[in-house]
């Protein structure tokens, strides 16, 4: 348990059913923090790791280098691709970034095993830059949570998945990365909710959260947007008029969070927990008054599928949802060890490695400041004033063109 190495080994060569391929980017999950936690522990983790180790990281992106025989119909050298690593392949749990010895994000070069490609979880990506492709995985776990939502009509059994079109969404403790997007596709997809309701603990965080994602923008597309640094159920049930929310999720595993979450929920509401715990034994109080007579519910899920991910992908090529908010951090594959076990206390968003470089975590906060020190070890000043340039006139955020930047200085 948490021993993770930066080591160097040759790939074998591939199988006329598998794929070479480059690794550019992948951004750190807090699930790969709890795979290196947790070790064999970990329903992911093959039991014999210590001695097979696998490779982490299931937020990639990256080119197809080399085609095996069986694929070179549907697949060329050249190819932008992203994975969705949830594979379910014969009932297995075995994914990309956990499971496997030659295949996951936080590596130069992977060899992608034929399940992948059988399961049409090997993904075509055309957009412009890396980190989306990237990011089109934790987009896709966010969108499965929506799509895995669902509500009832009385006198029927059948249920309806979805949020509740229309309806008064609350988003709990969800100023981090993946509350950042949650807002960004709630108020993006096709059944956008009337209302959201957005809270933190931390004011920082949801002072941040409103700048990049303003209620104004929420209101053109027809949805009020409400920021509240509040843990008073009162006044979450004020913004609704009392009638309490038809999605509420919980974005932090926190007991009290829970009990908010359950105590806002309208008629029929449906609890969403998205945060995954570390604990095994974590339990929170739930109202069975409410579960019995007002229909109240709970769902969770962990990951998307491939629709999810291709819906993500092209959310993204149209420009309706942009989560480069979620990136607060940049670094090397020498990093990214390092960042994986101490994530769970790093400041800040989902931190982003690009694999073919060696550069220390950075906070895309301190590139100004470290552009112009002088005598510093690592990437030059220079590097960080071109960086601190660009995502300025980006509203702070990582982008494309700082992603070429970053690359062409090392010549990647």
């Amino acid at each position: 348990m948490n021993d993770l190495r930066l080591e160097e080994f040759e790939l074998p060569p591939i199988g006329e059913d598998e794929i070479l391929a480059r690794v550019v980017s992948d951004s750190i999950c807090m699930s790969s923090h709890k795979a290196a936690a947790q070790g064999a522990g970990h329903k992911r983790v093959p039991d014999d790791v210590a001695g097979n180790p696998v490779i982490i990281g299931h937020e990639f992106c990256g080119e197809l280098i080399e085609i095996g025989a069986k694929w070179r119909g549907r697949f060329k050298p050249g190819q932008k691709f992203s994975i969705q690593p949830a594979l379910n392949y014969k009932g297995s749990l075995d994914a990309p970034g956990y499971s496997y010895r030659y295949i996951g994000g936080d590596a130069s070069y992977v060899v992608i095993p034929n399940e992948v490609m059988e399961l049409d979880c090997l993904l075509d990506y055309g957009g412009e830059a890396y980190f989306y492709g990237s990011l089109s995985e934790p987009m896709s776990c966010i969108i499965g949570a929506f799509h895995a939502c669902y509500h009832t009509q009385s006198g029927s059994y059948t249920h309806k998945m979805g949020t509740e079109p229309g309806g008064r969404l609350a988003l709990l403790a969800a100023a981090g990365p993946m509350g950042l997007g949650a807002i960004d596709y709630a108020i993006s997809c096709e059944n956008k909710p009337s209302l959201i309701a957005v809270t933190d603990i931390d004011g920082e965080r949801l002072k941040r959260a409103e700048r990049l994602l303003p209620p104004e923008k929420a209101a053109a597309r027809g949805v009020r947007l409400i920021y509240a640094m509040t843990a008073d159920p009162g006044e979450l049930m004020g913004f609704t008029g009392g009638r309490g929310y038809d999605d509420v999720f919980v974005f932090a595993p926190a007991a009290p969070v829970i009990e908010l979450a359950d105590g806002i929920l309208s008629r029929d509401g449906c609890l969403n927990f998205f945060a995954g715990p570390v604990d095994p034994r974590f339990f929170a109080p739930l109202n069975f008054y409410n579960v019995h007579y007002a229909s109240t519910h709970v769902v969770g899920t962990s990951g998307g599928n491939t629709d999810d991910m291709r819906e993500a992908l092209a959310l993204m090529e149209k420009g309706l949802i942009d989560p480069a908010a979620m990136i607060t951090h940049v670094g090397g594959l020498d990093a990214a060890a390092g960042a994986t076990l101490g994530l769970d206390k790093l400041p800040g968003g989902k931190k982003l490695i690009y694999t073919h470089i060696d550069m220390p975590l950075t906070a895309i906060a301190d590139f100004e400041r470290l552009g112009r020190a002088n005598g510093m070890n690592g990437p030059d000043a220079g590097l960080y004033a071109e960086l601190a340039e660009i995502v300025a006139a980006n509203n702070g955020l990582w982008c494309a063109g700082a992603e070429k930047a970053l690359l062409r200085h090392f010549n990647v």
